[in-house]
């Protein structure tokens, strides 16, 4: 926990008043701890742990809120519908939705508000920053697996993959570094979904078409470099400052 949101919950409980005398906080602390940590893990949470060779970041991998399962069947059932509208109509929906729906899931992956178990995955014995990284390559690569297979199924997986990808990357990478810097995960979703947005409708002004965010290769190199820029600003941001134990 950083001394912001020590300050933070310091305040909090001000405004709450004192707790009854006969409540004890720091136990019930440790029994939330216990709780979380003395969980048996389950064959993906084994699995993970051998890969990353790392208990603790296997917890924190598998607690990630956009792994849940409920975040899961959302992202594929957005697709789905993307998948469907394009076979309707011939316009890559997938390719225009999938940026969306991955930087929402990167932004939920970064914890603080919005993870129950963050501040006890912080605890483990690898930096936030390495969680951090585990989580979004996790969530992006999910999401990658995702859009490829709508993609496929819809017959446009040739034309516009590598067009849709590019920009996810981006928008992703914005996402990512907004709710690392602001330390909201609803934050990072707005700008995400915001950029999105905006570069998609003024796509369409210039050209006429709404596919013209995900076909035009010009595009594709402004978005790696903002793609980089944006990574650039998530490592600064979650680097551990000089004289910190």
């Amino acid at each position: 926990m950083t001394s912001d949101d020590a300050m933070g919950t310091d305040r909090a409980a001000a405004a709450r008043g004192p707790a009854p005398p006969d409540v004890d906080l720091d136990r019930v602390w440790v029994a939330v701890a216990g709780e979380v940590w003395r969980r048996r893990p389950g064959p993906v949470e084994r699995l993970a742990g051998r890969l990353l060779r790392s208990p603790g970041l296997a917890r924190a991998l598998v607690t990630t809120p956009s792994l849940l399962l409920a975040w899961v069947l959302a992202a594929g059932v957005v697709l789905l519908a993307g998948m469907l509208a394009t076979l309707g109509t011939g316009t890559p929906y997938v390719a225009l939705l999938a940026p969306a729906v991955a930087a929402a899931g990167i932004a939920y992956a970064y914890g603080p508000g919005i993870d129950p178990a963050w501040e006890l995955s912080s605890s483990a014995a690898v930096s936030d920053r390495m969680v951090l990284l585990v989580r979004a390559l996790a969530v992006f690569g999910l999401n990658t697996v995702f859009g490829l297979a709508a993609s496929a199924a819809s017959g446009v997986a040739t034309a516009v993959t590598l067009g849709w990808l590019l920009p996810m990357t981006a928008v992703c990478a914005l996402a990512l570094a907004t709710a690392t810097v602001a330390r909201s995960a609803n934050v990072g979703v707005a700008a995400g979904a915001a950029s999105w947005a905006i570069t998609v409708l003024a796509g369409q002004a210039l050209t006429g078409q709404i596919s013209a965010a995900v076909t035009t290769s010009v595009l594709w190199l402004p978005y790696l470099a903002f793609a980089g820029c944006c990574a650039a600003i998530v490592l600064y941001s979650t680097r551990i400052p000089r004289g910190t134990p």
